[in-house]
C-alpha cells in the first residue's frame, strides 16, 4: 500500500555575484541574498560554490547559454542569470511517496515527472521581474546606493514574496505568464481609448495608463513586458487582497477606502485611505518601467469603479491630496458609466459562451491567453494534475522545434488531449470522449476552432 504523495516545496532560494568575492577567504561576500536566512553560513557558501562551479563548467560547452537546471533524485535546481554576474538559484524538493516492496520493506518512490523545468524556469524569471518592477534592477540599486542596500532590499522583498509560492499549483499558465484580454466591439473600445487619452491630457503627471475590466486587460500604454509583470501583480496580489478587504466589516483598514455612492462608484485601491482634509497616511507603491533603457520611476495609483479598474502611473513626486480629489471627481463618474456599458456587453457574451470544451490558448506574440481549464473564482485548474503536466510536456516539445505542428494524446483514462502550434500560437483541447476515434476528435477540435477562435489562424 502506497502512502500519500508529498508536494514539491522550496528548499532554498539565493542570489550571488562571483565578482564580489573573487579571492579565497572572501566567499561569503558573494552572497547577495539567501533564504532560508538562518541556514549555516558554511552551508550557504558550499551551495553557492557548487552552483558557481557548475555554471563555469557548463560555460565551457555553451558560453551564451550555460546551465539551466540540475536534476537529482531528491531535488531540482533552476538557474537564471538575471543581470550580468547576478545569478538567481531556486531549489525545489521532488515529491515522493512510500510503498511496500515485494520483500515487505517500505521503499521511497520519487515523482520526478511532477516537476516541470519550463514552469520552474518561468517562476524564477517572474520572481526577478516582480522585484525589478517595484525596486529597479540590481545594478541600479548598487549604483544608486550600495551593496548593503541591495542585500537588504532583496531579502526584505523575497522573504514575503516567496511565501506566496505553492509549487503544487504551478502549471502551464505560469510558464506562459500571459494576459487575459477582454474583446469589445469597436465603439466601446474607442470610447475607452478616448477616455484614457482625455485623462492623460488633463493630468500631465500621468505618464502611462492601463484599463482593466473584471481582471481582463482592455487597454495599456505600457511596454509589453512591463505590462505583463504589472498584470501578474494585479491579478495575483492586489485584486485578491482588495476582495478580502471588501468582505471585512471595516473597509477603511490597511489604506483602503470605499467612497459613498453619490455621483459615482469610484474608490482608490492604492492611494489615500480618506479623501477628507486630514487623510490617514497611505503611500501608493513605487514602480520602475523601461528598466532596459531610461529606468523610469513612477507612482502606481489604482482606481476602481464597479468591475472597471484604471491604473494610473504618475511621475514623481508623490501626488498631493488635491490631485487625488481631482482624479476622483474627474474619473469617478465616467469610469462608473463605462463599467456599466462594458458589464452589459460582457454579460451578453458570457451567455453565448459554449462550456462544452476545456481548452487553453496562448499567443507568444501579444501574450494573449484564454482558458476554460481554470476556475474563474480561484484561478486553479479544474482538470486532473496529470493532464496539466501532460500539456506542459507537449508545450515543452513545441518549444524544442521551430516548425508548427500538432500532437494527439490519449490517456489511460481515455481522455484525449490535443495540442496545436501555429505561428507562435499554442492551443490545447481536452476532450472526454472515450469511444471517439482520431478522426472524430480532429473534427471536434475543428469545431472548437470555429466557435471560439474564428479570427485566429491555425494549421489544418
Amino acid at each position: 500500500m502506497a502512502s500519500m504523495k508529498t508536494s514539491p516545496g522550496l528548499v532554498n532560494f539565493f542570489i550571488y555575484n562571483s565578482t564580489f568575492g573573487p579571492k579565497e577567504g572572501m566567499e561569503k561576500e558573494k552572497i547577495v541574498m539567501y533564504i532560508p536566512t538562518g541556514e549555516d553560513l558554511d552551508k550557504k557558501i558550499k551551495n553557492i560554490g557548487l552552483c558557481e562551479a557548475l555554471v563555469k563548467f557548463t560555460q565551457t560547452f555553451s558560453p551564451n547559454k550555460p546551465c539551466n537546471s540540475l536534476h537529482t533524485q531528491k531535488m531540482r535546481q533552476v538557474f537564471f542569470e538575471a543581470e550580468p554576474e547576478f545569478w538567481m538559484i531556486m531549489t525545489i524538493s521532488i515529491p515522493f511517496s512510500e510503498k511496500m516492496a515485494k520483500d515487505g520493506k517500505m521503499v521511497i518512490e520519487y515523482h520526478d515527472e511532477d516537476v516541470l523545468d519550463s514552469v520552474l524556469d518561468a517562476v524564477l524569471k517572474q520572481a526577478y521581474k516582480m522585484f525589478k518592477l517595484f525596486n529597479g534592477t540590481f545594478g541600479y540599486i548598487l549604483k544608486t546606493y550600495h551593496l548593503e542596500a541591495l542585500r537588504k532590499r532583496t531579502e526584505h522583498f523575497y522573504a514575503s514574496y516567496l511565501q506566496t509560492f505553492n509549487f503544487s499549483q504551478f502549471d502551464i499558465l505560469d510558464a506562459f505568464t500571459g494576459i487575459n484580454f477582454l474583446p469589445l466591439d469597436k465603439n466601446t473600445f474607442l470610447r475607452i481609448q478616448s477616455f484614457v487619452n482625455v485623462i492623460e491630457h488633463t493630468f500631465s503627471q500621468i505618464k502611462y495608463t492601463a484599463f482593466l475590466y473584471s481582471e481582463k486587460l482592455v487597454w495599456s500604454g505600457l511596454e509589453q513586458e512591463d505590462m505583463r509583470t504589472l498584470y501578474k501583480y494585479l491579478v495575483s496580489s492586489l485584486f485578491p487582497s482588495t476582495i478580502n478587504l471588501e468582505s471585512m466589516e471595516n473597509p477603511r483598514s490597511q489604506g483602503y477606502v470605499v467612497v459613498q455612492p453619490k455621483l459615482h462608484q469610484g474608490r482608490f485601491i492604492t492611494g489615500p485611505s480618506d479623501l477628507g482634509d486630514v487623510p490617514v497616511p497611505s503611500t501608493p507603491p513605487k514602480m520602475f518601467v523601461n528598466t532596459d533603457s531610461e529606468q523610469e520611476e513612477l507612482i502606481l495609483v489604482v482606481y476602481k469603479a464597479l468591475e472597471a479598474t484604471i491604473c494610473l502611473m504618475i511621475s514623481e513626486p508623490y501626488p498631493s491630496l488635491e490631485l487625488y480629489k481631482r482624479i476622483d471627481t474627474f474619473i469617478g463618474p465616467q469610469l462608473t458609466t463605462l463599467a456599466n456599458i462594458v458589464g452589459e456587453q460582457s454579460a451578453k457574451k458570457q451567455l453565448a459562451t459554449d462550456q462544452q470544451y476545456r481548452y487553453l490558448y496562448f499567443n507568444h506574440m501579444n501574450l494573449a491567453q484564454k482558458s476554460s481549464v481554470h476556475s474563474r473564482k480561484s484561478s486553479l485548474p479544474c482538470v486532473a494534475p496529470e493532464i496539466m503536466r501532460l500539456m506542459g510536456d507537449i508545450s515543452t516539445d513545441f518549444a524544442s522545434f521551430q516548425e508548427d505542428g500538432e500532437t494527439y494524446v490519449k490517456t489511460m483514462s481515455d481522455c484525449w488531449i490535443v495540442g496545436r502550434k501555429s505561428d507562435q500560437r499554442e492551443m490545447f483541447v481536452i476532450l472526454n470522449q472515450k469511444n471517439a476515434n482520431l478522426i472524430e476528435i480532429d473534427e471536434e477540435v475543428r469545431r472548437l476552432g470555429i466557435t471560439q477562435f474564428n479570427n485566429i489562424f491555425f494549421l489544418d
